[in-house]
């Protein structure tokens, strides 16, 4: 009978099996930060089991799936890509994401700052963010087929231009009234969230300046935005970071400038938000990098 294995060997052939699944369940990721204004990112994935948390970006997100399907809450509403979909996620609105299929999903991603669409388009987007329309799901391809190949600037604003026309003709009809702002006091914590991403912010400190309870401030901000406090300022750290590792820098001095307390620390949080490692995700963009 074979002598029964030191428990630390056996814990560690078994996270060895986790980090080869873990592995297997991103086929493919490449991110890359284009010469095109208005352009922030540009992600392409294939995950399989890969579940996203409730997060949020800094930036309109325009998404296609090319296999698959994708499901995922917005605003507390729940929302998919079947066929030709093309979802327009607005800024700083939680949402997550989970394959609709066995087969996971494969995406495109670009990442637009507020130039191209403004924010008197936010309430629009949320209450539809799932747009089926055979001519913006072709120009948002060709756009894609631009940004792959560097030297087609140009081409890739000329499509950009198209597509925002596109987006701000079908969403503008929608917009009969105003959405009511949410809580002054949700909205005031938010704005000194975003005052001090890389500082941090602690509880204590924003109930003084805010003149609130602490409990009442978690409150007033979760009912408000559907997100904790805490999970709204690590989303805007990883945003941040994803920036930072686009232009090149190191994992280490990017956890030190975007207010992580480590490179671990860091290494938690974006695979937990973008399903893969700093350093890989630094390394699928370094053909792009000039």
């Amino acid at each position: 009978m074979a002598a029964r294995q030191p428990v630390t060997q056996e814990l560690q052939e078994l996270q060895g099996l986790h980090e080869v699944q873990e592995v297997r369940e991103v086929q493919e990721v490449t991110a890359w930060r284009p010469r095109v204004p208005g352009v922030t990112e540009v992600f392409h994935a294939h995950f399989t089991e890969y579940a996203y948390p409730m997060h949020v970006h800094d930036a309109w997100t325009l998404l296609i799936v090319d296999d698959g399907a994708v499901r995922y809450d917005l605003d507390r509403h729940e929302h998919g890509t079947p066929d030709d979909t093309v979802s327009l996620l607005p800024p700083h609105v939680p949402h997550n994401g989970s394959p609709a299929t066995a087969a996971g999903f494969r995406k495109r991603v670009v990442y637009l700052d507020g130039t191209l669409l403004g924010d008197e388009l936010i309430g629009a987007a949320v209450d539809g963010p799932d747009l089926r329309d055979p001519l913006l799901r072709r120009r948002v391809g060709q756009l894609h087929s631009a940004l792959a190949h560097p030297g087609e600037e140009l081409a890739a604003e000329s499509r950009l231009a198209l597509i925002g026309e596109r987006l701000r003709g079908l969403l503008r009809p929608r917009l009969v009234a105003e959405r009511p702002a949410g809580p002054a006091l949700a909205r005031a914590l938010r704005e000194l969230l975003d005052e001090r991403v890389a500082d941090g912010l602690v509880l204590a400190e924003a109930a003084r300046l805010l003149h609130a309870h602490p409990a009442h401030l978690v409150r007033a901000f979760s009912g408000a935005y559907g997100i904790a406090p805490h999970q709204y300022l690590m989303s805007r750290r990883v945003g941040r970071a994803r920036r930072l590792l686009l232009d090149g820098v190191p994992p280490g001095e990017t956890a030190t400038a975007t207010g992580f307390y480590d490179q671990a620390h860091l290494t938690r949080h974006f695979r937990k938000l973008v399903g893969v490692t700093p350093g890989r995700y630094r390394v699928s963009s370094a053909r792009y990098l000039t």
